[in-house]
């Protein structure tokens, strides 16, 4: 695969990550404007979240069967129409259903994304160096979305953090159009309407269950009767892809050790980023005073350092240690950032308190954001890496929202203020030492710097 397609796949991982951060910062904007309640806000970002992570394991199969160029596209197209959507949007409503399609767009986009990568790469260092550039692009989108979110909320408007993504949509369509070879022939095979059924259905309400729990109650029908649905569709879902002649997730993949511990690692990693990311805007803005764009330049040293890490560390760290250790040390260096960062939060405190912390996280997350989706595509066949990609972001989309219910349960539990913060920051960090643990059980494989030697004495012993 040239340079100049995998600045395309980079730069439609951008837009994802660009679109997941740029939100945060106009939300006290767009619950004053629009009339969200405290707690309805968290619809903003969790109507992505059903969206996104109720269709990934389609979205998945869907490249794999139709084609990752053709997905690609169509996941741009959404994202775009649903953005000119929600800029237009005058109440909650319409724009929680755009924040939805958004969500579709994302879960046709990232898998496509990652399949590409993965088939275009050769497992080993070209592949941790491709991840590595689509893992800067996303930190560089975290860092765009922080900042410009700000600049565009206090210039402009809140609306204009969903407008921008319509021109960089288009500019990728027309690049993908050009850069990216038709789509190979599949072939014929079925597509499993039935497990596609049960798993949306499925992956759908357990994440409708989580977002609406600490709204409506965790034992309402909402709440908890969604997440218990939830629950026994995708039992059922595995029951039918058991026996299914063209199965939408292979059982062998879902057995797969490294694939179903990069899942938990990928879920327990995503659920401490989700609420992270909502605690510190909350302490930002409502407890510091800081406006829109402050609030997105404070951000900017976290995700900078993230990028340098996913660009620069990651590709060297897999090759010296292995996906494994790497893993393993990111995760927790990532909770000690986070510990030391909340530990920094205080009523009158300042910015400089909390750049220890920051610093740690910052570095630690970015590589270990590659370490892990290196982790969840080893060993896996070209044809199925689609729908391997969509289990992997999938488990991504609902640690997510289970981060955030339980980050925003926890801090409202207490008496509000930065005690509460604190706390539920606390929580978030042991979340990502856990993924540290459960990371332990990942099969160890050479690493690249081992396999040259070992590739290197060979060519000796020819001689």
């Amino acid at each position: 695969m040239n340079a100049k397609r995998l600045i395309l796949l980079a730069f439609s991982q951008l837009i994802v990550a660009l679109d997941y951060n740029i939100v945060y910062v106009a939300l006290p904007d767009i619950g004053r404007e629009l009339g969200f309640s405290p707690q309805s806000l968290q619809w903003v970002v969790s109507g992505y979240a059903i969206g996104f992570g109720g269709f990934l394991l389609l979205g998945g199969r869907a490249v794999d069967r139709l084609g990752a160029r053709r997905m690609l596209v169509l996941g741009l197209a959404l994202y775009g129409i649903s953005s000119l959507a929600g800029g237009l949007a005058a109440g909650p409503g319409l724009l929680v259903a755009a924040r939805a399609v958004q969500g579709l767009g994302g879960a046709l986009l990232a898998p496509a994304t990652l399949a590409l990568i993965y088939s275009g790469f050769a497992e080993g260092p070209a592949r941790n160096r491709a991840l590595g550039a689509w893992g800067t692009a996303g930190s560089a989108g975290l860092a765009a979305g922080a900042l410009l979110g700000g600049v565009l909320t206090a210039t402009w408007g809140w609306q204009w953090v969903f407008y921008v993504n319509v021109p960089l949509a288009l500019v990728a369509i027309i690049a993908a159009l050009r850069l990216l070879p038709p789509d190979p022939s599949r072939g014929h095979g079925g597509f499993d309407a039935l497990g596609a059924l049960l798993a949306t259905a499925g992956s759908t309400l357990m994440v409708l269950g989580l977002v609406s729990g600490p709204e409506a109650g965790w034992t309402t029908l909402r709440g908890l009767g969604s997440l218990a649905a939830g629950v026994v569709l995708i039992g059922a879902f595995l029951l039918v892809e058991a026996r299914a002649r063209e199965p939408l997730a292979p059982p062998r993949l879902l057995g797969d050790r490294n694939l179903a511990t990069s899942m938990l690692v990928i879920l327990f990693f995503q659920s401490a980023l989700g609420g992270g990311y909502y605690l510190l805007t909350m302490y930002l803005q409502p407890v510091l005073g800081y406006s829109a764009l402050q609030a997105g330049l404070a951000f900017l040293p976290l995700t900078l350092l993230s990028m340098v890490a996913a660009g620069r560390l990651a590709p060297a760290l897999l090759g010296r240690w292995g996906v494994r250790t790497t893993l393993i040390a990111g995760m927790l260096g990532s909770g000690v950032g986070m510990a030391a960062l909340y530990a920094g939060m205080s009523a009158d405190g300042s910015f400089w308190a909390l750049m220890p912390g920051t610093v740690i996280w910052g570095l630690s997350g970015g590589f270990t954001f590659v370490a892990m989706f290196a982790a969840a595509g080893s060993g896996i066949a070209p044809t199925e890496q689609g729908v391997a990609s969509g289990l992997a972001t999938t488990a991504q989309q609902i640690g997510g929202a289970i981060g955030l219910a339980v980050i925003i349960a926890v801090a409202n539990a207490g008496e509000p203020g930065v005690g509460s913060l604190r706390t539920a920051g606390w929580v978030a960090a042991a979340a990502s030492i856990a993924g540290a643990l459960i990371a332990l059980t990942l099969k160890r494989r050479p690493t690249a710097a081992a396999q040259e030697t070992t590739t290197t004495s060979m060519e000796g012993i020819n001689r």
